[in-house]
């Protein structure tokens, strides 16, 4: 099932430290969009009746783009390698937060404006499609084999900085600018920190390494000719459970943790910046259960941990969400730190456990044909329809049952799937 790297020298640990942090600019811009959902409604869609759900269906349009990125991203590291690829995406990511940071507003160009946006996020989405995807490859490879859960849980918890980062900026956004300022032009600083951050990051990665497991397959003359169709003819189970891994990490990441911010605007429970500030809690809760949960299948193995995080996911999140629109101070941040652990958890031991479905031939075109199309699907998708569902059924556990039917639909993936660790 794995590919074992060896005959060719570790990479450096600067190599995976910049790999690593290099998810921090990714969710920075996808995360500030959503928790900024309801300022970008008014500044590009007129903040009338529907501007939040458009503002959601552009973030869902965008996201199948991400696929489509993937697989060209995937067949770059494959062919070329895993470094190429990951500066061709970050150098598309920077011109994409840049040119965000200055588009014209509602006010001067009407719904243009918001199809603008929408292009961009398109093309945000386009770039970290092969983002995600070949960091991960490319930490799972460089690990030593009894440390590849907790290395390459590190891009989620790297992730979760980014998020964190995102919440931060735009908390005090909101803190220091007045609605009228934040609407006329403080909207925009979060998106001008995002596009300094991309291109500092661009830069660091200019001096990384080339992945020791594609040099193994220079030195074997085994790189794949066409990676996305040997893929589709020799491993599509494995396809298939990543798939099922990655809509599982997608609903419980993008509606447990991203949406909720919205989800308490919806409900009157909090206002943008009490929702800004719980959601920072939440990061860090993310942040701190990540590298733990990554190391906890090292010992124990990665099926067993995705079974019980998919039992979790399928028995809190309803009860959590009833908890946010209904209960006290406490037990709203009780239910977002519940909710931002288990989604912090399936995203830790989903990274290692994903990757490791395929062989290192054709790893990042595997993973661009089962990993992102889930998360398109089952992370594009759903905060629009649990805003929607909200709307239709004035029924504020409906996100979290969301979670617990893909949760239960997965389930049976989990428990038939093979063990992946490596033996030590």
């Amino acid at each position: 099932m794995t590919s074992a790297v060896q005959g060719h020298a570790p990479i450096t640990r600067a190599s995976m430290v910049i790999a690593a942090l290099s998810t921090v600019v990714e969710w920075y811009d996808f995360t500030l969009y959503l928790y900024f959902a309801t300022v970008l409604s008014r500044v590009f869609f007129g903040g009338g009746e529907h501007s939040l759900l458009a503002t959601l269906a552009g973030f869902a349009i965008s996201y199948a783009m991400r696929p489509l990125g993937a697989l060209v991203f995937g067949v770059i590291g494959d062919r070329l390698g895993r470094r190429h690829t990951l500066l061709l995406s970050m150098a598309l990511m920077t011109v994409a937060m840049l040119v965000t940071a200055l588009l014209p507003d509602y006010r001067h160009m009407g719904m243009t404006a918001g199809y603008l946006l929408l292009l961009l996020r398109c093309l945000m989405a386009f770039s970290v499609g092969g983002e995600y995807t070949g960091v991960v490859a490319y930490l799972l490879e460089g690990a030593q084999k009894r440390h590849r859960g907790l290395v390459t849980s590190l891009a989620s918890a790297a992730s979760e900085i980014g998020a964190l980062l995102a919440v931060g900026v735009s908390a005090l956004t909101v803190a220091l600018a007045s609605r009228a300022q934040l609407d006329a032009w403080a909207w925009r600083i979060p998106f001008f920190v995002g596009a300094a951050l991309a291109g500092s990051i661009w830069i660091a990665r200019s001096a990384m390494q080339e992945s020791p497991d594609f040099r193994r397959q220079q030195a074997r003359g085994s790189v794949p000719e066409t990676p996305v169709r040997d893929t589709l003819a020799h491993h599509r189970l494995a396809i298939w459970r990543t798939f099922a891994i990655s809509a599982l990490g997608s609903i419980t990441y993008y509606v447990g943790i991203t949406y909720v911010p919205a989800f308490l605007s919806t409900t009157g429970t909090m206002g943008e910046g009490e929702s800004l500030g719980l959601s920072t809690l939440a990061a860090v809760a993310v942040i701190l259960v990540t590298p733990w949960v990554g190391s906890l299948s090292d010992r124990v193995g990665r099926k067993p941990v995705l079974a019980w995080l998919a039992l979790l996911s399928a028995a809190l999140p309803s009860a959590m969400f009833a908890l946010m629109a209904h209960g006290s101070s406490v037990q709203i941040v009780i239910a977002a730190v519940v909710l931002a652990c288990v989604a912090g958890g399936v995203s830790a031991v989903g990274a290692p456990a994903t990757a490791e479905q395929f062989p290192g031939e054709g790893r990042l075109s595997g993973l661009a044909l089962g990993v992102t199309v889930a998360t398109a699907i089952f992370g594009g998708l759903t905060p629009f329809l649990a805003e929607l569902l909200i709307g239709l059924t004035g029924w504020a556990a409906v996100p979290g049952a969301m979670i617990a039917v893909i949760a239960l639909a997965v389930l049976p993936v989990l428990l038939t799937m093979p063990e992946t660790r490596p033996e030590s």
